[in-house]
């Protein structure tokens, strides 16, 4: 791969903008823009923080805010919240849309607690609007952050990898990473027992379950939804959610619509930190987009949230169907 000289030198204003305008503009991924001008999807991250730090970027939020806030006081009224904060629902019926608006809100929420708290540990879980939070955080340098995985490995390259996540964080805010060196999921109760008893999972899942603060997604489980599609499971495992009334997943743990844990062998084959070994750590719960009012209301059920991120169009349908 060669590297576009004029470019990489000195991070000039025009290198910025171009880099800028290809992934907000033109809609490249980061590893698209990598691959066309030469240089590492790690520069392409700082390029682009750079443009918004330097007003090169500039982003507008339509923002009805009488509305929002009595929405947001709503939901920390009804599910016991600490906070809850809601981003203006997308101007089309658009589940994307709606993630990568709860994750520009979510990069506020993060910017606001890495600024003033030193140190800190941030447990993140993975999912789409958990990289659209990292896209979007700018203006954050604390040495003394660092960003700990609380999930295993996906079985494929994605930015949406907790490992991913947390290594871009660490890059943008100049602080450190904690990754997690096991596959999210495994064959059984036998396999992941020997995973968590190895010393480098331990070492990472107690610095994990002692997060000042952990900020996740909630994944669906029905069929279409990424967890199911991702290739992620055996079939006899996806007949245990599907046999079971399994509607959401949250860092490796999954429930019913009721909040109940699922009493199924896939509970016991998630080497992650589970909400319930965490009595201590500040969460955050993140959701984008109607389609995961079912899967969200679950989670919320399950009593462990302290605080609730979700778009315009979501808060109604949690108030409304709970």
């Amino acid at each position: 791969m060669k590297q576009d000289p004029n470019l990489v030198k000195n991070h000039s204003h025009d290198g910025i903008a171009q880099v800028a305008w290809l992934y907000h503009v033109g809609n490249l991924s980061q590893q698209e823009i990598s691959d066309r001008l030469g240089i590492s999807r790690f520069k392409i991250v700082r390029l682009l923080a750079e443009a918004k730090q330097l007003g090169v970027v500039r982003i507008a939020i339509e923002h009805n805010t009488t509305t929002t806030l009595e929405l947001a006081d709503e939901l920390t009224k009804r599910f016991g919240l600490k906070e809850a904060q809601v981003s203006p629902g997308p101007q089309i019926d658009s589940n994307a849309e709606a993630r990568r608006a709860v994750g520009i809100v979510a990069a506020g929420f993060l910017a606001r607690i890495a600024l003033a708290n030193q140190p800190i540990t941030v447990g993140l879980g993975w999912g789409r609007t958990l990289a659209h939070m990292a896209d979007n955080l700018v203006g954050v340098t604390n040495p003394d952050i660092t960003f700990v995985s609380l999930m295993g490995l996906l079985n494929r390259a994605d930015p949406t990898q907790p490992v991913d996540v947390c290594v871009r964080l660490a890059a943008l805010t100049s602080g450190k990473a904690n990754l997690l060196p096991a596959p999210f999921v495994v064959d059984d109760k036998d396999a992941c027992n020997i995973i968590l008893n190895q010393r480098l999972v331990k070492e990472t899942l107690t610095t994990a379950r002692s997060a000042d603060y952990a900020i996740t997604s909630v994944g669906e489980c029905r069929d279409g939804a990424v967890l199911f599609e991702s290739g992620l499971f055996t079939d006899q495992q996806i007949e245990q959610l599907r046999d079971n009334k399994v509607v959401a997943d949250c860092c490796g743990v999954f429930f019913t619509a009721d909040g109940a844990v699922a009493d199924i062998p896939l509970n016991g084959c998630t080497p992650c930190a589970k909400p319930n070994q965490m009595p201590n750590t500040d969460m955050t719960l993140l959701a984008g987009g109607v389609s995961k009012s079912v899967a969200t209301l679950a989670v919320l059920r399950a009593n462990f949230a302290d605080r609730l991120f979700v778009d315009e169009d979501l808060a109604r349908k949690l108030l409304e169907d709970s």
